[in-house]
C-alpha cells in the first residue's frame, strides 16, 4: 500500500514560515491499495490539496472512501473543500462514529449550513453515502478494516487497515488511560505488562502493524497541564508501539504551538527512546508530502475484534444508574448524561444502588469509588456475585490512580475507570463506548 500525508497538524491549521517542513494543514492521510482503491483517513484542511491532486489524475469518475476518526473541526474542515464532491458522477463514501448522538450526515451538514458555508450538503452533486460506525470489522475499498474506540472527549475511532499483505493502523486523538503504563510486578515492554485494560486493548489493536500513525501532540513535560484533552505524548506512542511489535511509527497531530524546530527535537527524542526499547522500531515525525510504500515482510495476522454488545447507541435510550454520595457531583453527572439523552436514575450510597438494581437492572452503572459505608469496590463485588448482574457494565469514577487500586478494581470486575478530575464530554464518550462495547447485561 502507498501512504501519503497531506495534513499532520492538530487542533487548528498553522500555515507560516515556522511550519514549512512538517506542515500546517490538519489531519489527512491518503492510502492507495495495489488495486488502485483510494482511502482517506480524516478530512482536515489537508484534504483540499489532496482533492486537487485527485482531480488532476487521469481517473474519471473518482471513487473514494473517507474514514473520519471523529468530527472535531480539525478533522472535518477540509470536507466542504473536497472538490470531487462538486462533480456529478463521482462517488464518495464517508465512514465515522456518530457525533454526540447525531448521525455523521447531520454533523457534516451542520458545518455546511448557510451560516457557515455558501453551499449546503444536499446541494453537492456527487453520489455521497454516510456510514455510522461503532467498534467492529468492515470491508471497505477491498481492505479488511477494524474500528476501535479511542480515549478522547468525543466519540473517536481508530482504524486498522489490513490488505495487500500489510497492516496500517491510524490512531489519532487518543489519550493514555492511565498515568502509569507498566505493572510493577512485570517486566516493562510487553503488552501483558501493561497496567490498565484500556491501554492494553490499545496496544493489542496495533500489534504487529507494519505502520502505525499515532497521535503525539504533547511532550511528557506538557501533558500534565493538558490532561483530559484527549491527546498522547510521543513517549507513550513509542513505548506502546515497541511493546506491540510495530515495525514503523509515524508521530502526527503536531501541536499548533510546535514549530519545525520543536517537532524535529521531538523526533530526536522519540528515536532515542525507540533505540532504548530495543525492538528495532523505526520512528519519525510525519510531514506534509511524506510518501511511504508499505510492503509486506511477514505473514499477515488478521486482527480478532472483541465481541460487541450493541451495533451502536445512536437511536437507543439506555438506562444509566449514577451512584455518588456527594450531592453536587451526583447532580452534575445526572444532568450531563441526561443531555446525552440517557434515562438517568441516581443513588446516594451503595446499599441504595443495590436495591435499585435488584428492582430494575440498568444498562450501565456509573459508580464512585470512595463513598461512606459501602464503597464502589464493595458494590462491584456484590454485583459480580450474582448471575443477573455478573456482566453489568460498571464505570468507576476515582481519584485513586495508584497501581494497587487500579489492579484491584479490574480484578473485582470494574469495566472501565474514569479518573477524577474529568470533563463531562470525556465521561460521556467513555459511557457511550462502554455501552457499545458491552451492551445490555
Amino acid at each position: 500500500m502507498k501512504v501519503r500525508f497531506w495534513g499532520t497538524r492538530g487542533s487548528i491549521a498553522t500555515p507560516g514560515p515556522d511550519t514549512i517542513h512538517f506542515g500546517g494543514n490538519t489531519s489527512c492521510v491518503e492510502v492507495t491499495t495495489n488495486s488502485g482503491a483510494h482511502l482517506i483517513l480524516d478530512c482536515g484542511t489537508g484534504a483540499r490539496r489532496l482533492a486537487g491532486d485527485l482531480m488532476s489524475r487521469d481517473e474519471k469518475p473518482i471513487s473514494v472512501n473517507i474514514l473520519v476518526g471523529h468530527t472535531h473541526w480539525d478533522h472535518i474542515q477540509g470536507f466542504p473543500f473536497f472538490s470531487p464532491l462538486f462533480v456529478p458522477g463521482n462517488s464518495v463514501a464517508i465512514y465515522g462514529p456518530e457525533g454526540g448522538r447525531r448521525s455523521l450526515h447531520d454533523v457534516l451538514a451542520g458545518q455546511m449550513e448557510f451560516t457557515y458555508f455558501p453551499v449546503e450538503l444536499n446541494q453537492l452533486p456527487a453520489a455521497i453515502t454516510y456510514n455510522d460506525l461503532s467498534e467492529g470489522i468492515q470491508t471497505i475499498g477491498g481492505l479488511r478494516i477494524a474500528a476501535q474506540y479511542l480515549n478522547h472527549p468525543a466519540m473517536t475511532l481508530g482504524y486498522r487497515l489490513e490488505g495487500d499483505g500489510v497492516v496500517i493502523v491510524y490512531l489519532v486523538d487518543h489519550e493514555p488511560f492511565s498515568d502509569r503504563l507498566w505493572r510493577a510486578d512485570a517486566e516493562p515492554g510487553h503488552i501483558a505488562s501493561i497496567l490498565h485494560d484500556g491501554d492494553r486493548r490499545h496496544a493489542n489493536f496495533m500489534a504487529g502493524a507494519d505502520l502505525v500513525i499515532h497521535d503525539a501532540q504533547y511532550t511528557p513535560e506538557e501533558y500534565p497541564a493538558k490532561k483530559t484533552w484527549g491527546h498522547s505524548t510521543y513517549d507513550y506512542a513509542v513505548r506502546m508501539s515497541a511493546a506491540a511489535g510495530v515495525r514503523r511509527l509515524a508521530l502526527t497531530h503536531h501541536d499548533p504551538d510546535h514549530n519545525d524546530h520543536f517537532v524535529a527535537e521531538i523526533e530526536d527524542r522519540a528515536r532515542t527512546l525507540a533505540t532504548q526499547c530495543g525492538t528495532g522500531l523505526d520512528v519519525f515525525c510525519a510531514y506534509e508530502g511524506c510518501e511511504l510504500l508499505v510492503e509486506p515482510v511477514k505473514v499477515l495476522t488478521p486482527f480478532v475484534a472483541p465481541a460487541s454488545g450493541q451495533p451502536n447507541v445512536l437511536h437507543q435510550r439506555f438506562r444509566v444508574l449514577v451512584v455518588d454520595d456527594q450531592p453536587d457531583m451526583l447532580a452534575l453527572i445526572e444532568r450531563a448524561l441526561q443531555d446525552e439523552e440517557y434515562i438517568v436514575t441516581t443513588a446516594s450510597n451503595g446499599p441504595e444502588a443495590l436495591r435499585m438494581i435488584a428492582s430494575q437492572i440498568p444498562d450501565l452503572v456509573v459508580l464512585d469509588y470512595k463513598m461512606a459505608g459501602m464503597d464502589g469496590m464493595a458494590v462491584t463485588t456484590a454485583l459480580r456475585s450474582t448471575p443477573e448482574t455478573k456482566s453489568l457494565p460498571v464505570l468507576m469514577l476515582t481519584t485513586k490512580t495508584d497501581e494497587p487500586s487500579t489492579r484491584a478494581g479490574f480484578a473485582a470486575g470494574v469495566t472501565d475507570y474514569v479518573t477524577k478530575p474529568f470533563s463531562f464530554p470525556q465521561l460521556a464518550s467513555r459511557v457511550r463506548a462502554c455501552l457499545n462495547r458491552h451492551g445490555s447485561p
